[in-house]
This record gives C-alpha cells, structure tokens and sequence, in this order.
C-alpha cells in the first residue's frame, strides 16, 4: 500500500513572494487593526504598514495644545507585535491640516518664524514620540504643482521655499534613524519629475539627509504611459535614494475631469451613472484589463527590484479604499488586490513573478 503524502501546503503571501525584492504594505486605519479579519490579511501579506489618516496633522494635532496619540500608538504597538515596518504619514502637508496653524485667532498670518517653530514642534513632539519604532517618515507631501514648480501653499508662501529644508532638518533632528522621504503624485510626469530631481538635489548638496522619493500610484486602466512611469523610478534612483510606490491602486472606473486626474483629495464632483457603471459587479473583460494593468506595471517594478526599496497599496481591500468616492463620491471601484468580500484577486498570485510579454 503506498504512503500518501500529508502535507498542508502553505497559504499564498505577497511578502513572501515578494521576498528578497521589496517590502509590500498598506495603508491602514484603526478599524484594520481592530478587526481579526483584517489582521490575519495585514500579518500574511504584508511587512510594512502606512497610517491612512491618523498622523496626519488634523488627526494626531487637532488644537494647539492637544495631541492624539492614541490611534497611533496602538498600530504602532501592533507593527511591533508583528515584525512589521511602519511609514509615519505625513510630517509637512498643505492639505488636511488645521487653518489654526497658519493663522491668529484674529485670521491674520503666522509669520515665518511663529510657523517655524511651530512646525519644528510638531515634529519634535510626533517624529520624536516614536523615535527608534518607526522605519520612516513621509516628511513633506504633495509640495509640487504639474509644471515642476512648487505648490503656493501656505507652507510656502508663509516660510518660503526653504520650508521643505527645514521639515527634513527637524525630522532628522527628532528622529535621526528613521529613513526621510519626499512624496507626491504624478511623478511620471516629466516635468513634476524634474521638480523632485532638482529639490533631492540641492537638499543632498546641502547636506540635508532625504533617504527616498515616494512615487504615489494612482493610476487607471489607460493612464499612465507606464514608460514615463519606469524613466522616473531610474531617475530618482539615480540620485542614489531609494525609490518606493507608494499609494497604489488602479481605478477601473471612467475619470470625469480628464484636467484634474491625479490625487487631489479637493476635487468633489456629482454622482452620474455614467461614471458608475460597476455597481454590482464588475464584468469579467474589465477584470481581465485590471489584471493586465497590474501585470504591465509590475513587469517594470520586478525589472527594477534593485532600485525599489517598497511598494504600498493605499488601502487593504476594495470595499475601504478611497476610490469609491474620489472625485465622485457613491461611485463602487475595485482598484485593490484584495475585493469588496476581502478576497485575494487570482491575479494577485502572479504579480511577484511578473515579466514584459
């Protein structure tokens, strides 16, 4: 009678396919760590966790004299817990962060200096907190417009452009083991490219540390040219810093601005049924589509696992991403590798081994 074999194959894991290339992650909020469900997915996938919302400024540092630690703390202790890296999102950004820090109570301007030490407290108190516990800090986000140029935000219009210096200074000052990062999106675009270039630049000329750019991942089912993708990743690599998508998934889902595509969380448009057209399910030739995406692009990522240091999806399954309801919000969008019912997509099982066709 011949022996039969007993052995329990062991589960699919995108950290361990991927092992050896990059680490994997997502962005997360409180109800992931809370959840067993979506704990079992985070530790058998993943090796690196990025906080959605909760460290942004309007989160962590609702009021000049309060601070909530809380949330924080608990992924925090949970990543540790678990052996995973974790991203601190965001130090520096114009966008969520509370109208108090620019302005008086009487709604005129902060001056330079008052804004200064503001954001250097700010960062000594949040970076510093978990000083030696998190792998890295998303220092400033977002502080480029689509020429290349910088953003006219408050940020810069109060300090000037030495504002994003100053945020790498203190950073590292508060947290001096901690990887530094630039993030922002569009960095396909040659000229947005050429703006990040130019700022690692003159930081590393400076003596300024910044370890990494982060290219947020945005993207559709035809936008972008995933060759302007690959000539930024070999751009920013050659500037001697890591390079990380961060912030991916692929909408399958008509955009209604074609001028605005991007990330800006200020774009709010009307529900139409023509820019919902899934919100059942999504037919299987679109399915197919989103696989091919996802297989093109991580061609490039396998092609350059020298040069990527991390890939982090913005969010951890269907059902919760921001995709839903960006620029349109009711819309249902399936831009994750994990579905509304929290499932691995089959296609998901291949992306470590992608290759061009």
């Amino acid at each position: 009678m011949s022996e039969q074999k007993s052995e329990v194959e062991s589960p699919f894991s995108l950290k361990q396919a991927f092992e050896g290339k990059f680490v994997i992650g997502g962005a997360v909020n409180e109800h992931h760590i809370s959840s067993e469900a979506d704990n079992l997915l985070l530790t058998q996938h993943y090796n690196t966790l990025t906080p959605e919302n909760m460290m942004k400024w309007e989160e962590i540092h609702p009021t000049p004299t309060q601070f909530s630690f809380a949330r924080p703390d608990d992924l925090v202790s949970f990543a540790e817990l678990n052996n995973m890296q974790v991203v601190g999102h965001t130090l520096v950004w114009h966008s969520q962060t509370p109208d108090w820090v620019f302005h008086r109570e009487d709604g005129s301007r902060k001056s330079r200096e008052e804004l200064l030490l503001l954001m250097k407290n700010h960062i000594d108190t949040v970076a510093g907190r978990y000083k030696n516990r998190l792998y890295g800090w998303d220092v400033v986000n977002e502080a480029f417009n689509e020429d290349g140029s910088l953003r006219q935000s408050l940020w810069y219009e109060i300090i000037g452009e030495d504002f994003i210096e100053k945020a790498f200074e203190y950073a590292h000052e508060a947290a001096p083991k901690a990887k530094l990062y630039y993030n922002d999106y569009n960095l396909f675009k040659p000229a947005k490219r050429e703006g990040v270039v130019s700022l690692v630049k003159r930081l590393q000329s400076k003596g300024i540390k910044i370890d990494g750019v982060g290219m947020q991942a945005h993207y559709s089912l035809e936008h972008p040219d995933l060759k302007e993708v690959e000539d930024s990743i070999k751009a920013f690599s050659l500037l001697g810093v890591d390079v990380m998508l961060t912030e991916l998934d692929i909408s399958v889902l008509p955009f209604p601005d074609e001028n605005n595509m991007g990330a800006d969380v200020g774009l709010s448009i009307a529900l139409q049924d023509e820019f919902n057209p899934y919100s059942d399910s999504l037919p299987s030739n679109i399915q197919k589509e989103l696989a091919d995406r996802y297989q093109s692009l991580f061609a490039i990522v396998n092609r350059h696992s020298d040069k990527i240091s991390r890939v982090t999806f913005w969010g951890l399954h269907d059902g919760h991403s921001w995709r839903n309801d960006w620029p349109m919000p009711g819309r249902k969008d399936y831009p994750l590798l994990f579905g509304h019912d929290k499932g691995l997509k089959d296609f998901a099982r291949q992306l470590p081994f992608a290759e061009d066709k």
